[in-house]
C-alpha cells in the first residue's frame, strides 16, 4: 500500500506498507483494503501488489505493537527409515520484541500434542492484520452470553432447592 502519510512533525512523505488481510479471492483482498484504508487516511493511496501469505496461523495478542515471522518445525518420526521428518510452517505472532515473540509463539504452540521446535523467528514487515469478520461473531457472542446467563440461572435456582430441602 502506497501513499503520502502525515508525521507527527507535519512533514508528509510517501510511504509504503504492508498489510495483511484474511479475503477468500484478490477481488475481495482488493476491495478489503480499500476500505480498512479509508478508514485510516484521507489522502489517496494505490495498492502495488496482493500476493498469498504462507502463514499457517495468526496469533494477535494485547499490548503488543509489532508482528513476527515464526518458523516452526514439527517433529515426527518416519517409521520406516526411523529418522526424524521435520515439516515447516510459519506462523504469525504479535510481540513487542524477538524475546516476547518466542514466548508468544510458544504459548500460541501450548495445545500442540507433537514435538516441535521454533528454528528463527525474524519481524515481519506488516504493520496491521485485518481477519475476516462478517458481523456473524457479534451475534453469536450475544449468544453465548445469553447461554452463560441462564446456566448460572439455572444453577442458582437449583441452589435455592437445595436449601429449602434442608
Amino acid at each position: 500500500m502506497k501513499y503520502r502519510k502525515t508525521h507527527e512533525t507535519g512533514e508528509q512523505k510517501v510511504v509504503t506498507e504492508v498489510y495483511l488481510l484474511d479475503a477468500v479471492s484478490y477481488t475481495e483482498a482488493e476491495t478489503r483494503i480499500t476500505e480498512e484504508m479509508q478508514k485510516l487516511t484521507s489522502e489517496d493511496f494505490m495498492i502495488k501488489n496482493i500476493k498469498i501469505a504462507n502463514f499457517a496461523e495468526v496469533h494477535p495478542f494485547d499490548n503488543s505493537d509489532r508482528w513476527f515471522k515464526s518458523k516452526v518445525s514439527l517433529i515426527a518420526m518416519d517409521e520406516e527409515s526411523g529418522k526424524e521428518k521435520k515439516s515447516n510452517s510459519y506462523i504469525l505472532v504479535q510481540a513487542n520484541d524477538v524475546k516476547e515473540a518466542f514466548e508468544n509463539t510458544t504459548k500460541a504452540m501450548e495445545e500442540t500434542m507433537g514435538d516441535y521446535s521454533i528454528p528463527s523467528i525474524v519481524e515481519s514487515p506488516i504493520l496491521d492484520v485485518f481477519p475476516y469478520f462478517t458481523g456473524e461473531e457479534e451475534q453469536l457472542e450475544k449468544y453465548n452470553m445469553m447461554d452463560a446467563v441462564e446456566s448460572l440461572s439455572e444453577e442458582a435456582q437449583q441452589e435455592e432447592a437445595k436449601q429449602e430441602e434442608a
